[in-house]
């Protein structure tokens, strides 16, 4: 398989570097990860009805899901490191088809909560946002900010292809199918990785994109314990002022998007009267801006102070959250005016984040450190799914947990104004 990668990197050297052969694969394994992600918000209503579960119970799975998914982060860049990019991502991508799989015969509710919450949050937090980080610093000098905005987009993406269609499926089939179309889409990802996906440019004989073409070829770094070597990078950045910064209003990042709208948007437009399919479309609308909004924001990293790019986005998502329980009542212009406000905003924050990651901390811990981040933005998420469920079934409606995480958007736009803004350019300052 290397020397099948190695011929077509010579056939298309001469045209574009491979780097962006590397970040096409990442993106289609982060767009299936991110539908996977993403199903449960279609399954919440089904899920109910089939074994008369409440909304807690379901949200408890999926609070569970997105801690894990984040919480594996700075471990699976550790283990990137150890044992490389490619056996890492095959193993979890593995072990995600046979859950997922599996997940089509549960029963019961320790069994939800254990594949969807703990086996599926574990195994799709290898193959996500930190998956991108790695595979940026390895590959890139330059053009980091872009490549990144193009491997976030793929979370829009993946809402996009999947919810829809599974969507239909549920409303056609029942949700048992959904399990089964999801893990063989993972394995066709499996496969494509497996033959294309080299471990590093210097592999098949190339320097970073950016580099000139008789630069030096990254060697690879003795590998170490991926666990000591993750808390290692913690402990150093853990007596950094931005990491924090960065850490909680990532947080507030997880909490106001694949948290509360990515899971419960679908069952909040069933409140006010639409279907599944309905709810999915316009998830998937959503997804499209994002597409746009990310791989944008991506570019205008790559030019412009990431803080005040981190303080528009958060500020106009806080507004355009705290208008959506009015956009329900609204005739046309409603919905539609969310939908686009908040879909170009959606995870425009991501790019940014990686960027002032890794000005501050450097390309050597750069992706463990942003790993430590995106733990920090999936504890907010399942923070944010759990209260929702809570609130929801507390009060009968959405409307009190949206208000909060519109208002956390805007403490959050505060918060990223002093990240990395220290006496010297360049200098990190300490708690």
């Amino acid at each position: 398989m290397h020397a099948l990668t190695v011929k077509m990197n010579a056939l298309i050297n001469g045209r574009f570097h491979y780097a962006w052969v590397a970040v096409v694969i990442a993106f289609v394994i982060m767009l299936v990860t991110a539908g996977t992600r993403a199903t449960p918000s279609i399954l919440i209503i089904p899920l109910e009805h089939a074994f008369g579960w409440d909304r807690t119970t379901i949200s408890l799975a999926l609070a569970i899901n997105l801690a894990l998914f984040g919480l594996m982060g700075p471990f699976a860049a550790a283990a990137m490191e150890r044992f490389g990019i490619r056996a890492t991502v095959l193993t979890a991508l593995t072990i995600l088809a046979g859950a997922i799989a599996l997940s089509s015969l549960i029963q019961h509710k320790w069994e939800l909560w254990a594949i969807w919450g703990v086996v599926v949050g574990a195994a799709t937090g290898v193959t996500a946002m930190t998956l991108g980080a790695t595979i940026v610093s390895r590959w890139f000098r330059e053009r980091r900010g872009l490549a990144m905005g193009i491997l976030t987009a793929s979370t829009a993406t993946g809402q996009l292809i999947f919810l829809p269609l599974l969507a239909g499926v549920v409303e056609k089939y029942g949700w048992q199918p959904v399990m089964l179309i999801v893990a063989a889409a993972i394995v066709v990802v499996i496969l494509i990785a497996f033959i294309f996906l080299p471990e590093r440019p210097a592999a098949i004989g190339l320097p970073l994109y950016g580099e000139p073409a008789d630069a030096p070829l990254t060697l690879v770094e003795p590998r170490k314990n991926p666990i000591v070597t993750a808390f290692k990078v913690l402990a150093r950045a853990m007596k950094v002022r931005d990491f924090w910064l960065l850490f909680f209003s990532f947080f507030i990042c997880g909490a106001s998007t694949n948290g509360y709208i990515g899971t419960h948007f679908i069952a909040m437009c069933s409140d006010h009267g639409f279907g599944a399919v309905q709810g999915a479309s316009i998830l998937a609308a959503m997804g499209v801006l994002d597409l746009i909004g990310t791989t944008t924001s991506g570019w205008l990293s790559d030019r412009y102070n990431n803080r005040v790019l981190l303080f528009w986005y958060y500020g106009l998502r806080g507004l355009a959250l705290m208008y959506l329980p009015y956009a329900f009542g609204l005739s046309y212009f409603g919905l539609p005016v969310f939908v686009f406000f908040y879909g170009l905003d959606w995870i425009a924050t991501v790019p940014p984040t990686v960027r002032l990651t890794h000005d501050v901390f450097g390309a050597k811990d750069a992706p463990i450190v942003f790993g430590w981040v995106v733990a920090g933005h999936q504890l907010g998420a399942a923070f944010a799914a759990l209260l929702a469920g809570i609130i929801r079934n507390s009060l009968g409606t959405y409307t009190v947990a949206t208000m909060i995480s519109g208002m956390l958007c805007i403490v959050a736009a505060t918060l990223v104004l002093r990240i990395n803004k220290s006496p010297q350019a360049g200098t990190v300052v300490p708690v």
